[in-house]
């Protein structure tokens, strides 16, 4: 199955062997504190930046009605966000993993994120669209 959108990424979810529990991580792009003129003049054109965490959330897969769904809920808790992370935890002989098991998960995915070691994760904008970061 290929995965562009969320819609995608939810199907897939769905449709593994074993309940799938997703985490998520949303961010925001900033201006490095150390940020030369010139990255301060491409932050300003809308490229370049760091991405940091400000939420991170784990729901199981089932429970995602769709992006927009995801997308509403998270304007209750975040002002605002920029990328949407995403990776997966696997059940186990047909029991989703609990939000518990995923805490530690979760605080790697947001090490990583703050590291720039993103690669392993799906990244999402804001309209449900799957997207490829680049470093610089």
């Amino acid at each position: 199955m290929s995965i562009r959108t969320f819609a995608d990424l939810l199907a897939a979810a769905r449709a593994q062997r074993e309940p799938q529990r997703l985490l998520f991580v949303f961010a925001v792009a900033e201006l490095p504190h150390d940020g030369s003129e010139s990255e301060a003049a491409a932050f300003k054109r809308g490229e370049g930046g760091a991405l940091a965490p400000v939420v991170c959330v784990d729901k199981l897969a089932t429970d995602i009605e769709s992006f927009e769904s995801l997308r509403e809920e998270s304007r209750e808790s975040i002002s605002r966000w920029d990328i949407l992370f995403v990776a997966a935890l696997d059940g186990r002989a047909g029991i989703a993993p609990n939000s518990d098991e995923a805490v530690a998960p979760l605080r790697m995915m947001v090490e990583s994120i703050r590291a720039g070691h993103i690669a392993n994760f799906l990244t999402v904008n804001h309209e449900g669209e799957l997207v490829r970061l680049e470093r610089r």
